[in-house]
């Protein structure tokens, strides 16, 4: 607030004079009085006289009247165009992309003097046809702007947790994308109305753009040039006048870019929320024995320089009412890429090739948009792995429930921020009153992973996807975030899909496990069964390398196979001390190892443990 009370007050008082120019009581700023052309200051003339006689504080004021008026009206109507064609070229690329960029690059290819000359000839010269001109010259400025920002942003975690909840594309844009990039808007925005200022002086310097002798800037000092010998003065006054205003403007912007964005230090925002993004409280489905996820085959494509590959294949798994299916495996095996598949929110290079997940009597990889978005965020959410990412920095953590709430429900303001405060209560959150008023920075990582969870299951989902939530927090907070997912899970009868590296989590919380290699499912089954007796060779290499007791555990070796570079026969073979030359020779299918059994090995039956080795 203090950087803003400075040059706040300069730009108020210059707009403000500007504004109440015709009431002020000023003198006529065209009446000529030649008899008193050139005299310095005198009665109801602080500045004195010009050339003609006409009082210079009086043509100073109106003069900005007419310099702002053109200023401001040009750079609002490029910063609208502009940032509408930037967040629609950024976000939806293709022939958007084009449009925005392209036009943008033929309008840089004018110099603006050459531009401005050509309008004046066809239009005539005058304040109209000089907003016409400016905004045209700062349109490109808009747009490469707040498409770059929006290339930026689009990859942010928050963004896709929003479309993860079910957001329509033009609230994503709206209420989302564009106040996160509102900074840089800004600072675009001091900037065209600064040079807008500049440049309508020079333009009228020169005679294309304000008609004399209508006031101006531009004119003022046109008309002193001649004079400068007998009255350097009538020079500095509009001179110091574009100065003074161009400085405080720029310095305003460049404060009010930092009090909006809540991530600058000392930075507050009073700005009303307005991420609509999460469902309503919903009665709680009914517990059942029924299948509420099942993928069949499922296949993600993607398509690169070297060729398409295929991060995900033939991944099948189920999910029953009330239980938990963890699926493990390294970095790069396809858990992450597999739950936004399910979800819809491959990015746009990605595509599903192959398989369907049934979901309310419903295949999810063949819905539209549209029926996807009303399902996301309420029958099904997901919690991401990084909730710093994850929530709109810019929106407090209570608003973004708060508000959201109303997005699916026909609710109140006060009535949805009531659900939000007993949401936070729900889970656990210390002092909900005063941490909903709080942004995410302001917030542990344990406390932020709380609220992504409070989101997730405001509307009560049937499933729920939680992509290792508890990465990177310690030991406390993940046993305390792992009680509250089981607990809330009791309550609601909601399929949890838990996907994560750690073992002893899945231990812990999990019913069954779908084991994951380099895109592939090779072992599944009861998580007691699979961790008891371990089918497949790279099952017990993970569980051979968690620490446990005295022992000592033991690495695997090699890495995960790249995409582009996956074997031709079993994934693990390179990496697998029990690999035979018939393991490379072709890709092992799943097979069924027993009830509620499958394994993806040829050499499983030879190599399962007997009852002595599983009992140790």
């Amino acid at each position: 607030m203090k950087r803003l009370a400075i040059p706040g007050a300069i730009v108020a008082v210059i707009v403000l004079l500007a504004v109440l120019a015709p009431v002020l009581g000023l003198p006529d700023p065209v009446r000529q009085d030649i008899g008193r052309r050139l005299t310095g200051t005198m009665a109801g003339s602080p500045l004195g006289r010009d050339e003609f006689g006409r009082d210079v504080f009086s043509r100073l004021v109106w003069g900005a009247r007419t310099s702002l008026a053109v200023a401001f009206a040009s750079a609002a109507i490029a910063g609208v165009v502009g940032t509408t064609l930037g967040l629609l070229g950024g976000w939806f690329r293709g022939f958007g992309e084009f449009l925005a960029v392209r036009t943008s690059d033929v309008v840089l290819c004018f110099p603006p003097v050459l531009l401005a000359l050509l309008v004046v000839t066809l239009l005539g010269p005058g304040a109209g046809t000089l907003i016409l001109v400016l905004s045209v010259l700062y349109l490109p400025g808009f747009v490469r702007v707040t498409y770059a920002e929006v290339l930026s942003a689009r990859s942010h975690d928050y963004v896709e947790a929003v479309r993860a909840l079910g957001a329509p594309t033009g609230r994503i844009l709206l209420r989302t994308v564009l106040p996160n990039i509102a900074g840089p808007v800004l600072v675009q925005l001091s900037l065209a109305v600064a040079s807008a200022v500049v440049l309508e002086s020079g333009l009228s310097f020169l005679g294309l753009g304000v008609v004399p002798p209508s006031p101006s800037w531009g004119l003022m000092i046109r008309g002193a040039r001649t004079t400068m010998d007998q009255a350097p003065l009538l020079l500095l006054w509009p001179c110091l006048a574009l100065c003074l205003t161009i400085l405080a403007m720029n310095l305003l912007c460049d404060a009010l870019r930092d009090w909006v964005d809540p991530r600058t230090p000392g930075a507050r925002v009073r700005l009303r929320p307005v991420d609509r993004l999460l469902p309503g409280l919903l009665p709680p489905p009914a517990a059942s024995e029924e299948t509420v996820l099942e993928v069949r085959g499922l296949t993600v494509e993607i398509a690169t320089p070297r060729g398409p590959i295929r991060p995900v294949q033939d991944v099948s798994l189920r999910v029953r009412a009330g239980e938990t299916l963890a699926v493990v495996g390294e970095s790069g095996s396809g858990k992450s890429v597999t739950a936004t598949a399910v979800m819809g929110l491959l990015p746009p290079a990605a595509r599903v090739a192959a398989g369907a997940a049934w979901f309310a009597g419903r295949d999810l990889l063949r819905l539209p948009e549209p029926a996807l978005r009303r399902l996301r965020g309420g029958p099904m959410a997901m919690v991401f792995q990084d909730p710093m990412s994850s929530l709109n920095p810019v929106h407090r953590v209570g608003d973004q429930v708060a508000e959201a709430v109303r997005a699916h429900a026909r609710v109140s303001a006060a009535e949805a921020r009531a659900r939000a405060l007993a949401l936070f209560r729900r889970v656990g959150i210390a002092d909900p009153e005063r941490r909903l008023r709080a942004f995410p920075h302001e917030m542990s990582g344990g406390m932020r992973q709380r609220v992504m969870i409070a989101m997730a299951l405001a509307n009560r989902p049937q499933l729920l996807i939680a992509d290792e939530p508890t990465t990177a927090l310690d030991v406390t907070v993940q046993a305390q975030i792992l009680d509250l997912l089981a607990d809330l899970q009791r309550e609601t009868g909601t399929a949890l899909v838990f996907i994560t590296h750690n073992l002893g989590v899945v231990a812990e919380i999990a019913d069954s496990v779908t084991v994951m290699y380099a895109g592939q499912v090779v072992e599944q089954g009861d998580v007691a069964a699979v961790f008891g007796a371990p089918l497949h060779p790279y099952t017990r290499a993970l569980l051979a390398a968690v620490p446990e007791g005295d022992h000592e555990p033991t690495g695997i070796p090699g890495v995960v196979p790249s995409p582009l570079a996956f074997p031709v026969g079993c994934r693990f073979a390179p990496r697998c001390a029990h690999a035979r030359p018939a393991c490379e020779a072709g890709p092992p299918p799943l097979e069924e190892a027993g009830p509620g059994r499958s394994v993806r090995c040829i050499r499983w039956a030879e190599l399962r443990p007997t009852g002595a080795e599983a009992a140790a």
